[in-house]
């Protein structure tokens, strides 16, 4: 099978098409016949070998763990899908290629409504935006700023949270503006004086803050807290130095969740936004735009 591959750590010139084998499913475990692949900021962060530390990597490796497709093979013990039922959700081996294999509870079903390339950007984005609103334990008329909220888990973590009753101010670029008010949050540049522009928006001060962009923003998310209390990252490394809680990822995946919130998604409660969409072939350029951190949305491959 085709895949992409990195045999050394570093800059998205590592990455490479090459022929793999095509992966047998073990117990407990599917095999996926991927027709789309959700591109995250951690699939960068472990190609250049920073992640070594958290997630230690076998090479060659490789990237990714955000998936939809097809099942195409029942490892023993799986009664919970047919071959030829149509899934989302987060990959056991390396989701850059054309078949992955995934445990079986860790994938839901695919509405029929949800196209391949929107079923990819939700398990991680909705999945965890989700997760973080209930770790910040989010209520009915309090604030909450969301930094990032441009981003594949911010556009969720917005509408999440405005259904919530919820306030939310959004930090985005200048270009994502009206996007993010769109949403239903108060939009906000990010940069300097940015608490300061927060605090003429809410005096009152803010009761919780998601960082889901992971560029600098916790110092000034202390200052609006005045401590690191109700404050959750999901993309700065730097969160146990500074005292802040790094959201867990892999142990608290729910396919429970995330089927609810395809339907959601389906039914057209719940928006998703594309950014872009990359040919497999095109791995490393779906990566660079990733790493500059600047995508509205998601990036997808798409594989089938």
């Amino acid at each position: 099978m085709k895949a992409i591959v990195f045999d050394t750590f570093g800059g998205t010139e590592v990455l490479h098409e090459a022929e793999t084998e095509v992966p047998e499913p073990g117990p407990g475990q599917v095999r996926v016949r991927v027709q789309a692949v959700g591109v995250n900021p951690v699939d960068g962060k472990i190609r250049s070998g920073i992640m070594e530390g958290i997630f230690p990597t076998t090479l060659p490796a490789v990237p990714g763990g955000e998936i939809a497709g097809t099942v195409d093979a029942l490892g023993e013990g799986v009664d919970l899908f047919k071959v030829g039922d149509e899934v989302l959700g987060w990959s056991d081996t390396g989701a850059y290629a054309q078949y992955a294999l995934a445990t079986a509870t860790t994938l839901a079903p695919k509405p029929a409504g949800l196209d391949w390339t929107h079923a990819a950007a939700l398990p991680v984005a909705s999945d965890g935006a989700d997760r973080v609103l209930d770790l910040l334990d989010v209520k009915t008329g309090e604030t909450l700023l969301i930094h990032g909220a441009s981003g594949a888990l911010g556009t969720v973590a917005v509408q999440l949270a405005v259904a919530r009753g919820a306030r939310v101010i959004g930090t985005a670029g200048p270009a994502n503006q009206e996007y993010v008010t769109s949403l239903g949050a108060t939009a906000l540049v990010y940069g300097e004086g940015l608490v300061e522009r927060v605090r003429a928006l809410a005096p009152g001060g803010v009761d919780a803050v998601l960082d889901a962009a992971g560029k600098g923003a916790l110092e000034d998310s202390i200052s609006l807290r005045g401590g690191t209390d109700r404050i959750v990252t999901t993309a700065d490394f730097r969160a146990r130095e500074l005292g802040v809680v790094f959201a867990e990822g892999p142990a608290r995946r729910s396919a429970t969740r995330l089927a609810e919130l395809a339907r959601q998604a389906t039914a057209g409660t719940l928006m998703t936004t594309v950014g872009a969409t990359y040919p497999l072939a095109d791995a490393a350029k779906a990566q660079q735009a990733s790493d500059a951190g600047h995508s509205r949305g998601k990036l997808v491959l798409t594989v089938g």
